[in-house]
């Protein structure tokens, strides 16, 4: 055997584990693509189950939010409609005694008047003193 007949035997020998190396290298990547992939795969797939689970939840949760305000409205327009009537009542009963009786009622509003204007001294002559 010649040195030649040698140098290209070691030269093919290391062009075959060149190869082989760099295939081995090509599998592991390849193998790793597809294992990432698989779980990548795996965790959209829980995602979407999870996904689906929370989408019912969310749909009754905004449902019953809905619910109570439409409840809150309605309970809030009957409390208006009651303040109303009561006011309204209170005013009617107020001009009937005024009518029936206008010179009581001219007292109790001086009366109310003089009182009034009483809370009002003492209050600011108490601010003034501090």
């Amino acid at each position: 055997m010649t040195i030649q007949s040698a140098t290209n035997k070691v030269a093919e020998g290391a062009r075959t584990l060149t190869d082989d190396v760099l295939q081995s290298a090509q599998d592991a990547v390849q193998s790793t693509r597809n294992l990432a992939n698989g779980s990548l795969d795996k965790a959209e797939n829980t995602v979407r189950a999870l996904r689906r689970e929370a989408d019912p939840a969310i749909d009754d949760l905004a449902a019953r939010a809905q619910e109570l305000a439409s409840r809150s409205i309605d309970y809030a327009a009957e409390a208006s409609a009651r303040a109303r009537r009561q006011v309204q009542d209170v005013a009617d009963a107020t001009s009937k005694y005024v009518a029936e009786q206008p010179g009581k009622s001219i007292l109790i509003a001086a009366g109310v008047g003089a009182l009034t204007a009483s809370l009002v001294l003492m209050a600011s002559r108490r601010r003034g003193s501090y």
